[in-house]
């Protein structure tokens, strides 16, 4: 699932991923219109599903890839695969803690560190985690994303000042001519302090570029080990959120103005719709265009985190923190949870289910069991218990602090 870094450019021409690929080289816009063509007519088609979440990542677009992912979850809640893709959505955001939770759920249903540890390890690095984060290259070089776990490999060793084994990792890419290679080298070189030799090595991979990258090079050195890890795998420095001026990636398949809601219900519209009885080739009115210049962003795809609403009617999933007879005593006890993680917390808002013979404190509605499964495991990890529930027709629902 592993898309190529910002700052170290995904090959335009590669397999497709996870088995669903075709044996021809393909470029990765060509492999996302010809998911879409099979997802025009066969909506829940599991592996056109994968292949275009994996595509649309490579591409540069989280929010869609997320869409594809979260498809796929419901076609097949028991693959690894969607959870292992909702992890990678969520790195490349930039969001390595809530991915941590979809890469522990997708380990569970079956999937080995060869397959998960790329982007789990960038997860690691992005934590500071280098240790962690290595090992995860390591048992990625035997799985499908072996090349670009490679380059994040030697990038964590320079992170940990470790430069002549980044640049014996480089070695083989070096040998066989990989385009990437040079600028992994000069990032190699200006995170273990070499910057005269930094500049040196991005001017002769990007020809008259180093007076523009220079002053990222020279940066490089002075930030914490989870900074580091972001500003060269994902072009983030602290507090801009913004891609790095030193990026030459595979550019995004669709403009700035097409990312967000409208694509997004685009491929619900797609997908929710019947067979298409149009010739194969009719292509969905979104489909991607001409590369552009620049790296679109997408807003970052949190945890499955649930929605908020004034008020819940209809059976959904929660998870049930607390009850009791004593509706007034939640919120302290909502406020005492949160406490112990507040990151963890970020954005979810509790609920008070009210039933005829108690209260009880919610978190929620989510998507489904699978969703919630992967934030009870969240929350056991900092001692909080929690348990799936589904309310009854009967059962009122409101906000905390509301009812």
């Amino acid at each position: 699932m592993c898309a190529g870094a910002v700052l170290v450019a995904a090959p335009a021409v590669g397999q497709t991923g996870y088995g669903y690929g075709v044996s021809q080289p393909e470029t990765t816009s060509a492999a996302l219109a010809r998911y879409i063509r099979t997802l025009a007519s066969d909506p829940r088609n599991f592996g056109a599903l994968i292949g275009a979440g994996k595509a649309a990542l490579e591409l540069g677009d989280t929010q869609a890839a997320a869409g594809f992912f979260a498809r796929a979850d419901e076609v097949n809640p028991r693959s690894p695969l969607p959870q292992a893709g909702m992890g990678a959505v969520s790195v490349a955001n930039g969001e390595a803690q809530a991915a941590m939770p979809y890469f522990t759920r997708a380990q569970q249903l079956g999937a080995p560190a060869a397959t998960i540890g790329c982007d789990r390890g960038l997860a690691y690095d992005l934590l500071g985690q280098q240790a962690k984060a290595q090992a995860d290259y390591r048992a990625a070089l035997t799985g499908p994303d072996a090349t670009e776990a490679r380059r994040r490999l030697a990038l964590s060793l320079a992170i940990s000042g470790d430069q002549a084994s980044a640049l014996q990792v480089l070695a083989p890419l070096s040998a066989r001519g990989d385009a990437a290679v040079g600028r992994v080298r000069a990032f190699v070189l200006a995170l273990t302090g070499d910057s005269r030799g930094a500049m040196v090595a991005i001017d002769a991979a990007m020809p008259g570029s180093w007076s523009r990258v220079s002053p990222f090079l020279q940066k490089l050195p002075t930030l914490q080990p989870g900074q580091k890890a972001a500003a060269v795998n994902l072009g983030i420095f602290p507090d801009s959120g913004a891609p790095a001026l030193a990026t030459n990636t595979v550019a995004s398949p669709y403009s700035a103005s097409s990312v967000g809601t409208n694509r997004l219900a685009s491929i619900d519209e797609l997908l929710q719709s019947p067979p298409a009885s149009a010739a194969p080739a009719e292509q969905p009115s979104w489909q991607p265009a001409a590369a552009t210049a620049q790296l679109a962003y997408a807003a970052p795809v949190p945890r499955p985190t649930p929605s908020v609403q004034p008020a819940v009617n209809g059976r959904k999933v929660w998870l049930q923190l607390a009850s009791g007879p004593n509706a007034e005593a939640l919120p302290e006890q909502f406020r005492r949870m949160k406490s112990r993680n507040r990151t963890l917390f970020d954005g979810i808002s509790g609920y008070v289910a009210r039933s005829t013979d108690r209260a009880r404190l919610v978190i929620g509605p989510f998507r489904g069991n699978s969703d919630a499964e992967i934030f009870q495991e969240d929350l056991q990890s900092v001692g909080i218990d929690a348990f799936s529930w589904t309310n009854s027709d009967s059962d009122r629902i409101v906000p905390l602090g509301t009812e």
